[in-house]
């Protein structure tokens, strides 16, 4: 699949099958983050914490929903039931939630190019981001925060067909 052809097939997944994903699909799609873009090449800014335990995912799942709730949002399960979760954390900085969305989209097209499932995570992140339990399970360094999910899984249901759409973002040429 082309690069246009990923991108204009992605979308966000919320239907799972329970199978974990294959090592050889998981590791490409972290290689793909790897080659982001990042400012100032500070990769050592960043952390990828992959959590496939179950119990954790369940934990982070609940938490999220919880939060959602307190605002009057009905999401009982915000993770999906997604067998694959990567909290992408980062040192504390101005840039780092920049370098995330990047690293995040990098991921999320090779998934899309690997028939794998994926959906952008912010709510369960902002559910659990303070609490130092869940930094402790999920081993973010001292000085980092959580900044960013990802969940991952092969989907249950084939996404529709979709078209490349280039006109959403208004764009002026100035020459």
């Amino acid at each position: 699949m082309n690069t246009l052809d990923a991108i204009a097939k992605r979308c966000s997944c919320r239907v799972y099958k329970p199978e974990q994903l294959k090592d050889e699909d998981l590791k490409k799609i972290i290689e793909a983050g790897n080659a982001a873009p990042v400012g100032m090449g500070k990769y050592d800014t960043l952390k990828f914490t992959v959590v496939q335990d179950k119990g954790l995912i369940e934990k982070i799942d609940g938490a999220g929903a919880s939060f959602f709730a307190k605002q009057g949002i009905d999401i009982p399960h915000p993770l999906c039931s997604a067998p694959t979760f990567i909290m992408v954390s980062g040192a504390a900085g101005d840039i780092t939630p920049m370098n995330t969305a990047c690293v995040i989209e990098n991921m999320i097209i090779e998934a899309t190019d690997l028939g794998v499932g994926s959906c952008y995570i912010m709510g369960n992140v902002a559910a659990i981001k303070g609490n130092e339990g869940f930094k402790a399970a999920l081993r973010i360094p001292e000085g980092f925060e959580m900044v960013s999910g990802l969940i991952l899984g092969y989907p249950a249901e084939e996404p529709a067909a979709r078209e490349l759409v280039t006109d959403k973002i208004a764009a002026e040429y100035i020459k």
